[in-house]
């Protein structure tokens, strides 16, 4: 049997295996069977933690439809509290590094092929759109995010136009969908998560949000961000890399089969 621990940041619900005692299998059919919130044990995203050549450990992500993906912010932040030390965080994104006051992120990459893109462009502002959802900046903060600004977040159809943009031709590994408004001195968020669909928080989004926002000066660093499932605090110097924090929260464990 493997032990697994449900966890989540701010309702960013993670089920996750540690295989550096002995191996679990995984792929996408297994991943997506335990996502499911009706037959399975039900999360956004699968975690199964390896041994690391570079770092203190490996983290590999399967988003709820069996895709292995990048990076999750939240849930390396339920990886630190669950080692209970700082550590060092190998993934598909790049070595991350956290403890128990925040997450080293990386440094966010801006280039329309570090995306990726399809093709050349100002990823700052975009000249294409889709419906009302016009202009917007790219950025991959270990995995690919598109930002708008909007009046108003919870008017946009995320849940219609998430899908149709994630799926473009114009997002080869397709995209993370931001939908940000700027309300007093913080940012409020809602994210369509590649592979996952809308989700009450996403970490890498809140960096992705942030970072853009501060670029485009409209907010300074540090700055929260809130979404649906609570507030995060993203910290970013152009030049350096992004610091995350916010809570983590340890659900229950169980056993499925090896």
């Amino acid at each position: 049997m493997a032990r697994f621990h449900k966890m989540h940041g701010l309702g960013n619900d993670f089920v996750i295996f540690d295989a550096r005692a002995g191996a679990v299998a995984m792929d996408e059919a297994r991943a997506r069977a335990i996502a499911d919130r009706r037959t399975g044990v039900g999360c956004d995203q699968v975690i199964l933690l390896e041994r690391s050549e570079v770092a203190d450990l490996r983290m590999r992500i399967w988003n709820a439809d069996g895709g292995e993906v990048e990076a999750c912010g939240n849930a390396t932040r339920c990886v630190v509290l669950l080692e209970g030390r700082p550590v060092t965080i190998e993934t598909k994104g790049g070595v991350l590094s956290g403890d128990a006051e925040g997450i080293d992120m990386g440094a966010p990459r801006f280039g329309w092929d570090e995306i990726p893109l399809a093709y050349a462009m100002d990823t700052g502002a975009m000249p294409v759109g889709w419906e009302a959802l016009e202009e917007p900046a790219a950025v991959n903060v270990g995995n690919p995010h598109l930002v708008f600004f909007v009046d108003d977040p919870e008017a946009v159809d995320l849940a219609r136009l998430g899908p149709m943009i994630e799926h473009d031709p114009l997002f080869p590994e397709r995209v993370n969908v931001n939908v940000a408004a700027i309300g007093g001195d913080a940012i409020h968020l809602r994210v369509w998560e590649r592979g996952a669909g809308l989700t009450q928080a996403c970490g890498t989004g809140a960096c992705a949000a942030a970072v853009i926002a501060i670029r485009r000066k409209l907010v300074a660093s540090p700055v929260e961000v809130r979404l649906p499932g609570g507030a995060l605090t993203i910290g970013w110097t152009p030049g350096g890399t992004i610091r995350m924090s916010g809570p983590a929260t340890y659900v229950f464990s169980g056993e499925l089969a090896a």
